[in-house]
Formats: C-alpha cells, structure tokens, sequence
C-alpha cells in the first residue's frame, strides 16, 4: 500500500463538501438536494464511480465550478467519492439535505480552508483515509475571542 497526500484545489477559497457514497445515482440526486435547497445556488459536483465503467461523473449550474470539482475529483481518484464546490450558499444551507440521500455514507469535511485528502492506494484502487482541513490550533480563545465570535454569528445571522 502507497499512501499519498492529495491537496484540493481552491484557488479562490470557495466553500466545499467532500464525501463518500455508494451508487451510480449519487450525482443526480446531489444536483437535485442542492438546487431543492438553495433557489438559485451555483455549484459544481461530481463523483466518481466504483465499477462498471467507473468514471467521474459531473453536474451543477456554474460551468467553472463543475470543472473545479471535476479535475480535483480525478486527482483524488478514490471511488464512490464525491465533491461540491459552493459558488453562492455555504455548507450549513445544504448539509443536511445532503446528508438525507440515502447513497450518501459520509461526509469527510465541509470548509472553505486549504484541504489536503489523505488517500490509501492498493493493487484494487484507491481510499479516502482522512482530511486535513485548515491548519492547526495557535492557542486557546480568551473572552475577547469568545466576545468576537459571539458578535460574528449574530451579524451574519446565525444567532439572535
């Protein structure tokens, strides 16, 4: 077995959702979850496939964003696993119906930091093993931290 680091590329820092699956419908039922969810939401998924003709399989409404997902899903090479790029709505607005189709098995990671795809690869192919999302912890927040994400989630919303 030969593990390898796959970094994703982001340039502009979009927002992403990477996960695993487990049938060739996966793509169509993500399109139809995210723009059930979000009117109007630009996006760019695909999948790759396990068996048969074992292709990435690709969708959304931005161009750019599907072919974002695209070479970055065949980089990563891994079956049944799959990635959304969010042009205009964030995780929190499409997770959970995400999440609700019942081919999807896991979600690894939903950020907008640098992500790196710790990936297994064996005679059969290739496995997700892991994520690294983001960078590590600089320290432990203070009240003034506490006070500043406080004011964050209530001026974008989040919380009354």
């Amino acid at each position: 077995m030969q593990t390898l680091v796959v970094r994703v590329e982001n340039p502009d820092g979009l927002n992403l959702i990477f996960g695993q699956s487990h049938f060739v419908k996966t793509i169509e039922d993500l399109h139809e979850a995210l723009v059930g969810t979000v009117p109007g939401i630009r996006f760019g998924a695909a999948f790759c496939e396990a068996s048969g003709p074992r292709l990435v399989r690709a969708t959304g409404t931005d161009p750019a964003l599907v072919v974002l997902a695209t070479r970055n899903l065949q980089a990563i090479g891994c079956g049944h696993a799959f990635l959304i790029f969010l042009g205009n709505a964030y995780p929190i607005n499409v997770l959970d119906a995400v999440r609700r189709l019942p081919e999807v098995c896991r979600i690894y990671c939903a950020t907008a930091n640098p992500l790196e795809v710790i990936v297994a690869e064996t005679e059969q192919g290739r496995g997700v093993l892991g994520v690294v999302d983001g960078h590590p912890p600089l320290g432990v927040e203070g009240p003034e931290d506490v006070a500043a994400r406080h004011g964050l989630l209530r001026k974008i919303g989040y919380k009354l």
